[in-house]
């Protein structure tokens, strides 16, 4: 018994260390699943902005689109009643919606998209209290006030570059009422998960949104904020159809056979659209390099008044398809039996959305550059005597080219047409059309429209030292 003891003691320790051993392994894990549960809610509430955001700016974003859809039947209504009363409301509207801008957000005028580009730089520690100068409630209000105004008046205008810009500021302002005691959310990735999610809510174009937050906006490495946009532009785009339902911007239209031929003029008119689009953004910024020197209120009415005459005339003298933001011409000439436009309709819908954007009020350039684009498209598939379904190539080829003219984003442009037609077979074509009109809009003016507008953003916010 006494040669066991030894044995029996060891055999105790042995067991008392492998009740050590699984007790300190059951202590690691449940403090390890503790830490996993803290590193969870810690997730989860750095998410919760960007979530309850995407709600509001997708209802937002329905409520925005179902005004100016209002506004712009109204005017065409007026019209069609009495067309000489563009005279009379065309001017009005204009001066109105310019003054409230001018007295009580100068922040909002433009599309909106340069404000956006400008705060995601001045978004950090030293210089982020010049933000709410970009974004904020009240530039959301006069951005809709003014806008609002401007397509009612007959404007050519659109409300996709204001929407991105109302976006923005709704996700400052929801990351600007956390708590202190709140997990940190960047400011930068909210303003520009924010611009994303707009895009998306304004075309129901979710890739489009992702690749345009990628590509125009962002200048850090994507994996830092993906999630951040994937889920904001999923929610937002499912809170905007919650109420207006599942839909195309354009719809489905038909398209020809992919001959070499239809390639050829693709590269055709995605040449004239790039070259279009880039001489549309050196005219705005001659015109405002010329308004700088206006030093009197009365020389900014002056302008007003020859925009909005300019304007009227083209509408009551011309086409009433110079008014509004193009869609129906877009709808046009995409389903319609007969392509043919007017050889002077790309003409007007390049004239009037610089009268419209150089005004200084609120109004976006993306729907009405779409237009133009597809006027284009159709001008030169008349040229080629081209009708139906083998036109409609060339059409969405123009849209997308024009629209890269200005902004120097051709993948963003070709995958929003894509989207708004649901023609996926047309990747290539609408991608080869963006990257060639990329290049001659380049020879025309080098950087994009939005770049050299928000340069000059920055600029009033950061005023040079005066000479000594």
């Amino acid at each position: 018994m006494n040669t066991l003891s030894p044995l029996n003691k060891f055999g105790k320790k042995l067991q008392e260390l492998a009740r050590r051993r699984d007790w300190l392994g059951r202590a690691s894990a449940f403090f390890s699943k503790i830490q996993k549960n803290e590193r969870i809610r810690h997730n989860i509430l750095q998410a919760i902005p960007f979530w309850s955001a995407s709600v509001i700016v997708g209802l937002v974003a329905v409520g925005y689109a179902q005004l100016f859809s209002l506004a712009e039947s109204i005017s065409l209504e007026l019209h069609a009643i009495a067309d000489w009363s563009i005279f009379i409301i065309m001017p009005f509207c204009v001066i109105t919606a310019w003054w409230l801008v001018r007295r009580y957000a100068p922040g909002a005028r433009g599309s909106g998209i340069p404000q956006v580009i400008a705060a995601l730089e001045l978004a950090n520690e030293k210089e982020h209290d010049k933000v709410p100068k970009l974004l904020s409630i009240r530039i959301i209000l006069v951005k809709i006030a003014s806008s609002l105004l401007m397509i009612l008046g007959g404007a050519a205008i659109g409300r996709e570059g204001p929407t991105i810009q109302i976006s923005a500021a709704i996700f400052r302002k929801v990351n600007a009422m956390l708590p202190p005691w709140w997990p940190k959310v960047s400011r930068r990735n909210m303003i520009l998960t924010g611009a994303a999610a707009g895009l998306a809510a304004a075309f129901n174009t979710p890739l489009g949104g992702i690749v345009f937050a990628v590509e125009e906006l962002s200048k850090t490495h994507f994996t830092r904020f993906r999630t951040a946009i994937f889920t904001a532009v999923i929610i937002a785009g499912l809170a905007a159809q919650g109420i207006s339902g599942s839909y195309l911007y354009l719809g489905y239209p038909q398209i020809g056979q992919y001959t070499l031929s239809a390639f050829w003029g693709v590269i055709l008119v995605a040449a004239i659209g790039g070259l279009a689009g880039g001489a549309t953004s050196k005219a705005v910024l001659a015109i405002f390099a010329w308004k700088d020197k206006f030093r009197k209120v009365t020389d900014h009415l002056l302008f007003l008044m020859l925009c909005a005459m300019v304007m009227a005339s083209m509408i009551y003298f011309v086409s009433a398809e110079a008014m509004g933001s193009g869609k129906e011409i877009m709808n046009t000439t995409l389903f319609s039996a007969d392509k043919r436009v007017e050889w002077y309709l790309p003409i007007v819908r390049i004239i009037g959305p610089i009268s419209s954007f150089t005004t200084g009020a609120s109004g976006g350039i993306f729907a009405p550059g779409l237009s133009a684009g597809a006027s284009i498209g159709a001008t030169v598939a008349g040229w080629f005597d081209l009708n139906g379904p083998n036109s409609n190539l060339l059409i969405v080829a123009g849209m997308v080219a024009f629209l890269t003219g200005i902004t120097r984003s051709p993948f963003t442009s070709a995958i929003l047409v894509l989207e708004m037609t649901d023609r996926h077979s047309l990747i290539f074509h609408l991608m080869a059309a963006g990257m060639v009109a990329n290049i001659f809009a380049y020879f025309v003016e080098r950087k994009s429209l939005y770049e050299n507008l928000k340069d000059r953003f920055l600029k009033e916010l950061n005023p040079p030292d005066p000479a000594p």
